[in-house]
């Protein structure tokens, strides 16, 4: 019998090609809708991973309003399935591509205090009180890095393997590295919405979103799509905000994340400024949806 109309006619065992196309067929249009719009599906699925806690922390049945996984997991199952085990390996080789050059090093543990330093030296000079000697506890700020850098709960690595590992990507896909940089600091911004509303966070700490998702896409590209570096400087900034809240109460708190917001877009405007709108970056290109290996800097 030849092949054609065995497919049709299949021997004894074998299954109907009717059956197996409506099997697919089944499988379809979730799969499809995913591939054809990863972007939008991640989007979705990431606000619906962390702000699933919300109602349940207003009604004092869980401890925190947000999710901080929510991003990681949700770049995690999109990239499994468009990308396949290539895809998730690519991301996750990236959070370990650790060989950078020096400066980047130096870019993402000392570009925070340039961006806290002012900012608290501003406050004092508008009426804060100095912060004494006591307040400082310098001990903290280490340990605060390294929890923030390898704890999925406290932030960092629970975020930036999907707004770094997979939504900028796709965004400088299409757009400049700049553009891309303010669409993402859109859902960054909203993602923190439970916090700022449910917790304690201070609602003008989404005014620095926007140069903050300069300033990593400037990283990212910098370091050829090094999730690692992305994951320092977000640690660092963390650990060093971590620091500086404490210093100040009230009104005072509130001007000192007005200005940091500010002092943080006078430098992201100073590297837009110095790199470029289209990439951000020195390199020939900005970082765009990821190979099936990361590209490591020697």
């Amino acid at each position: 019998m030849q092949k054609k109309e065995r497919l049709l006619f299949p021997l004894e065992g074998e299954q109907p090609i009717a059956r197996i196309c409506t099997r697919i067929e089944k499988e379809k249009p979730i799969m499809t809708l995913i591939k054809r719009h990863p972007l939008i599906t991640f989007f979705v699925l990431t606000f619906a991973l962390s702000w699933w806690p919300w109602p349940l922390f207003i009604v004092h049945l869980f401890p925190f309003p947000l999710l901080p996984t929510g991003p990681a997991l949700a770049a995690l199952i999109i990239t499994g399935i468009i990308g396949g085990w290539a895809g998730t390996k690519a991301l996750l080789l990236r959070l370990v591509q650790w060989r950078a050059r020096p400066r980047w090093y130096a870019v993402v543990l000392l570009v925070p205090v340039v961006i806290w330093g002012p900012t608290v030296m501003l406050n004092v000079l508008l009426g804060a009180p100095v912060p004494a000697l006591a307040q400082l506890d310098w001990s903290s700020l280490a340990l605060g890095f390294l929890i923030f850098l390898v704890n999925p709960l406290a932030g960092p690595l629970g975020e930036e393997p999907g707004w770094r590992g997979f939504a900028l990507p796709h965004l400088q896909s299409k757009w400049s590295a700049l553009v891309a940089s303010l669409i993402l600091s859109v859902f960054w911004a909203g993602w923190h919405l439970p916090l700022i509303l449910s917790g304690p966070t201070p609602w003008p700490l989404l005014l620095s979103v926007i140069p903050l998702a300069i300033l990593f896409t400037w990283v990212y590209n910098g370091t050829n799509g090094s999730l690692f570096m992305a994951l320092v400087f977000h640690a660092s900034y963390d650990a060093l905000g971590e620091f500086v809240y404490p210093l100040f109460t009230g009104p005072d708190l509130l001007r000192n994340y007005v200005l940091m917001a500010i002092v943080a877009s006078v430098v992201a405007l100073l590297v837009v400024i110095a790199t470029g709108p289209a990439r951000l970056s020195r390199a020939s290109k900005q970082v765009t949806i990821p190979v099936a290996e990361p590209v490591v800097v020697v």
